[in-house]
């Protein structure tokens, strides 16, 4: 895969485990020569991108936010980043 690819994990994700799973994707998108990859582990959040205290699904209806403004904010730069450079 050639294309830009942003991947976040979010350091408290307990579904899917950025220590496991980020060197995985990382290590893959570099074999295939992807030089236009984003990978990143965001720290406090859980795997609905919220700020989280422990990261159990258990807690995610316990929190307010719904998704974390920082996260989103990434997101919106990288993506328009990518539509001013097209």
């Amino acid at each position: 895969m050639k294309c830009p690819v942003l991947a976040l994990y979010g350091q408290k994700d307990l579904q899917v485990s950025s220590k496991a799973n980020l060197p995985l994707l990382q290590k893959a998108l570099q074999e295939g020569g992807n030089t236009r990859a984003d990978v990143r582990e965001l720290p406090e959040l859980n795997h609905l991108f919220q700020n989280a205290f422990t990261g159990t699904p258990a807690e995610y209806s316990a929190i307010e936010e719904t998704f974390s403004p920082e996260a989103l904010k990434l997101v919106v730069n990288w993506v328009a980043a990518r539509v001013s450079a097209d």
